[in-house]
């Protein structure tokens, strides 16, 4: 008996379908099922994974899932890699998958705001991964979109409006003007008009797990939007914010302010802005590495001090308004002084800032400082894993060398600073000098009492009731018979300075890896 293709059974069909090369999967399974168009060929494989790479394939594959609901609810993966497109029929697409895990998109001049707005006015669920890459630019000078507000701003308060934490994972890129895509003689479209939306979705519910966030808005300072709001984005642990205004500043207080965040990545970021070229007669080209590996250190000790400054104006103005209180009620009244002829009705002086909002009046009592209690908070602990940034000129081996042993020296020197701190706290604390109070763990019940009253008092502090609390382990090995922070080592972060191209001399393990390894590009 001869035996052919078409009469073998589908589960040998499955197991042959299978072996298929995953680059040409789909190319292979559509080839054979019209072959063999009476076998059992399982074509429904061809759906829970789509990558469109022309825009004509968005019309093709809309007619197709149009009138097969059942085919469109098994798409979990999608993604859309070209510029030109009819976004209307994309929309229209988009919304007959219901089951969509992963998506990415190419967004280019012919999509408008509510195009986006429609795509994610209703919540994803099941969504895990997004990614936006933007190139509005246009051939031809154009001002409609300045005319019109066409900016991009409502995706992301589309976005913050989900109810749930879905996205583990986002990107959302603007591609820099490359004079080889679209011309520079005349403004181009923006993307983003205003920032604050970014921070808007930084404290929303859908930020709640995500874990990986790359927003890249070439020139913009976009750092205080991303850590301005309270408890901004908590579960974070890899953020890419390059091609944006940062600088070194910048960095330091964003990673003070964002203590849980392990790797970083500022390509074409002005963190450092020397360049050796031009600073060798200076004697020593590589310090503002040393600085920078300093200030991300010692990024813990300034987020302590700007809270223990709000925490003593705090305590002030809550004492003082306390008696003021506690003097109305037992009817004194101030003396009304005289006015004299001569007062002058108008003034020359600066006008006087405006009045900071009261003090909680209503704070649980556990949360609010006695008076005149010396109250100092511990500067927390460094986190950063790895830093992946370009160097600022002709990278060689002697100079990568150079580099990372200044910033080991800066971040050495910041560490030692950060110890001897923390030990002047553990003198206080042991001779009953000061309280001392550190930041709450995320999660935690002090953690979430943020969220009802903010940066008041002692809300979001807890008292270090330990002594092993204070001690810093430098090189890494713990203190004999300690254990929780005193036990980690603090070893300077990865350090990679070799940009963008897969092709440098990157470190092993660096956050430009770590980034491709998530996004499954190399952009």
């Amino acid at each position: 008996m001869n035996h052919t293709l078409d009469s073998l059974p589908a589960e040998l069909l499955y197991d042959i379908v299978s072996n298929f090369d995953p680059d040409t999967f789909h190319q292979s399974l559509l080839a054979l099922s019209r072959a063999i168009p009476r076998s059992p060929v399982p074509t429904y494989l061809l759906f829970p994974k789509i990558h469109l790479k022309r825009g004509e394939q968005v019309f093709q594959l809309y007619c197709r899932l149009r009138n097969a609901p059942e085919d469109a609810a098994l798409v979990q993966e999608f993604s859309f890699e070209d510029w030109t497109v009819d976004a209307d029929i994309f929309v229209n697409l988009v919304a007959l998958m219901p089951s969509l895990t992963y998506l990415k998109i190419f967004i280019g001049p012919n999509f408008a705001p509510e195009h986006l707005e429609e795509i994610f006015q209703k919540p994803r669920p099941q969504l895990r991964y997004l990614s936006m890459r933007f190139r509005p630019y246009v051939q031809r000078a154009t001002y409609y979109q300045f005319l019109k507000g066409a900016y991009f701003d409502s995706t992301l308060l589309a976005l913050s409006s989900w109810p749930s934490p879905t996205l583990l994972i986002l990107s959302i890129v603007q591609d820099p003007l490359d004079p080889a895509i679209a011309p520079t003689n005349f403004a181009q479209p923006l993307v983003f008009f205003r920032l604050d939306p970014l921070s808007t979705l930084a404290a929303s519910p859908m930020s709640n797990n995500l874990k990986h966030l790359r927003f890249r808005v070439p020139g913009r300072q976009v750092a205080r939007h991303v850590h301005s709001a309270l408890h901004s984005f908590p579960a974070l642990h890899f953020l890419d914010l390059s091609t944006c205004n940062i600088g070194g500043h910048d960095l330091a207080q964003l990673l003070g302010h964002m203590r849980h965040v392990q790797a970083v990545v500022m390509d074409s970021c002005p963190i450092v802005s020397q360049r050796t070229d031009i600073q060798l007669d200076a004697g020593d080209p590589f310090v503002q590495w040393a600085e920078l590996g300093e200030a991300i250190a010692t990024a813990g000790l300034a987020r302590a001090a700007e809270r223990e400054k709000k925490l003593k104006a705090w305590t002030e103005a809550f004492y003082v308004r306390e008696s003021e209180e506690d003097d109305s009620k037992k009817g004194k009244k101030a003396k009304r002084g005289r006015r004299g002829l001569a007062t002058a009705t108008i003034s020359l002086r600066a006008p006087s800032p405006e009045r900071k909002a009261k003090p909680n009046q209503e704070l649980p009592p556990a949360r609010v400082p006695k008076r005149n209690e010396r109250t100092r908070i511990l500067p927390p602990l460094p986190a950063l894993s790895s830093l992946a940034t370009s160097f600022p000129g002709v990278l060689t081996t002697e100079t990568y060398d150079a580099v990372r042993a200044e910033f080991e020296r800066g971040w050495a020197a910041g560490i030692t600073r950060l110890r001897l701190v923390r030990a002047r706290h553990l003198t206080s604390w042991h001779n009953g000098v000061s309280r001392v109070v550190q930041f709450a763990e995320m999660g935690s019940p002090e953690w979430k009492e943020e969220e009802l009253f903010g940066e008041e008092g002692l809300v979001g502090l807890v008292d270090v009731k330990d002594e092993t609390t204070f001690l810093l382990d430098i090189a890494g090995n713990g203190a004999e018979g300690t254990d929780g922070p005193a036990r980690r080592g603090h070893d300077c972060p990865l350090l990679c300075i070799a940009g963008s191209k897969p092709d440098g001399q990157h470190v092993e393990g660096c956050g430009h890896r770590m980034g491709w390894d998530t996004y499954k590009d190399d952009i």
